[in-house]
């Protein structure tokens, strides 16, 4: 018996003895990972950032589509690939999430995470009859080198698919609707925080509703490098055995399981150790946060108030804002938007130091970027979803505070510039804005027009 064995002899309830290339470890009894996952543990104390599940889901379609591309091969046998595709079928739909302890920080290839599914694969077959083993079995054909790159890109691809775009669209549509309630309601506009010439609510939610559909169109650009998967290349891009034409059976099946258009990388070289479609990805993500953090920036300065600020919308009131002020209620929908802009912009900058660090045959940043990049698309689509049910599906326009600072600006003065010149027009401004009156009352004092020319002149719905 070896010394390890009779460490823990008589607790055999408590552990199991798995080996490895390394020798002999102590495994929890009630978990299916091996050796290689119980070293990570061990090793990788670090934070407490576990891999992303996405990732994880999107090692079960990788794993399943491997497996089925070795069987018609002759790699494996159909009963082995079958027994993968249960158990990856069952990781995905959740019933295995306990068996994937590790955390982000560990090795930046990502092995130790591709060897976690490989034996909690591996186990769970045993168990049911068909013995398999993790490296020989499952990893048939593959390396972490090119698997994990490829779970990458699906997990991104399906994020980005199933998750942001829908929701971006969803809060797209729900500006639409309330660009389409108030199609004639005209207010003053600002341009440097300054009053500007008028235009309509609805063109100004108009432009809300294609800062969010501007960056679904850009995350579609970008599906396409998303889709290009590693697959094949193994160790450093070669294809060192792996069957002929194993990359595109594996994208095959690939696309029958997730419907998502994925194809082998052309060149593996690349593949292994380029990030630059998850950068151009992220950046549209970036694009996207971005653009909510100046939408959610508006509306919380228009809902200013309610006495003392724009006072020009009002938004859903949904909790209490202040624990020492009575009645106080924030735009705190708007809030959290922008908290999540801000981090999805710290990710931006992270994503790009990681695909920056590239070295000869392979990229060791991978699991850091994963994380981030799933981050970014979680948080982007609960929080256009929550700020659309919360804030935008609620939003009112209070239409006379509107109309009352529509014609207390003095930009409507623009409009006598054909008439009167730009400088006597800047004359008639200043002089309301000192005397603090109107302008036709300005106008009329200054001689530069009758009563009757200047209010056929100045009709803010015409200037719109």
């Amino acid at each position: 018996m070896s010394q390890i064995s009779e460490i823990f002899k008589g607790v055999v309830d408590v552990v199991r003895i798995e080996h490895d290339t390394m020798g002999e470890i102590a495994v929890p009894s009630n978990h299916h990972w091996g050796a290689q996952t119980q070293r990570s543990v061990e090793h990788f104390k670090i934070g407490g950032e576990r891999q992303p599940k996405e990732i994880i889901t999107a090692f079960a379609y990788l794993k399943e589509a491997c497996a089925y591309a070795n069987a018609d091969a002759g790699v494996l046998t159909t009963e082995q690939a079958n027994a993968i595709a249960d158990v990856c079928q069952e990781i995905r739909a959740g019933e295995w999430d306990d068996e994937f302890p590790l955390v982000v920080w560990q090795t930046g290839s990502g092995t130790q995470t591709n060897m976690n599914v490989n034996e909690v694969i591996a186990h769970i077959c045993g168990e049911r009859g068909v013995k398999l083993h993790p490296n020989d079995h499952v990893n048939a054909s593959q390396s972490s080198n090119d698997t994990y790159p490829s779970a990458l890109h699906i997990a991104a691809a399906i994020a980005v698919s199933r998750d942001v775009i829908p929701a971006a669209e969803r809060l797209a549509d729900a500006f639409g609707k309330l660009e389409n309630a108030y199609p004639e309601l005209i207010r003053i506009g600002r341009t440097h925080l300054q009053d500007a010439t008028p235009l309509k609510f609805a063109q100004e939610v108009s432009g809300w509703r294609e800062l969010v559909n501007a960056p679904c169109r850009m995350l579609r650009a970008a599906l396409p490098e998303l889709q290009r998967l590693a697959i094949g290349g193994t160790a450093v891009g070669t294809g060192l055995n792996a069957p002929k034409g194993y990359d595109d059976a594996v994208c095959t099946r690939l696309r029958y399981l997730t419907g998502l258009d994925f194809q082998p990388d052309a060149n593996k070289f690349h593949a292994l150790t380029s990030k630059d479609a998850l950068v151009f990805a992220h950046g549209a993500l970036k694009a996207l946060a971005a653009n909510l953090m100046k939408i959610a920036n508006d509306i919380r300065f228009e809902a200013s108030g309610p006495r003392c600020g724009m006072g020009e919308i009002r938004i859903p009131e949904n909790e209490p804002g202040s624990s020492i002020m009575p009645g106080k209620v924030n735009p705190t929908q708007c809030e959290a938007v922008t908290m999540v802009a801000v981090q999805v912009m710290g990710n931006d900058a992270a994503i790009g130091f990681a695909a920056s660090q590239g070295n000869f045959q392979l990229n060791v940043f991978l699991p850091v970027a994963a994380y981030n990049f799933q981050q970014s698309a979680r948080l982007l689509s609960d929080a256009c979803d929550s700020f659309r049910v919360n804030c935008v599906a609620g939003i009112v326009p209070d239409a006379e505070r509107m109309t009352e600072n529509l014609y207390r600006s003095l930009m409507l003065v623009t409009c006598l510039t054909p008439r009167i010149g730009y400088e006597r027009a800047a004359e008639c401004a200043k002089l309301a804005l000192t005397n603090n009156c109107t302008l036709k009352e300005a106008a009329l004092s200054l001689g530069l027009l009758s009563e009757t020319e200047f209010d056929e002149l100045v009709r803010p719905e015409k200037m719109v």
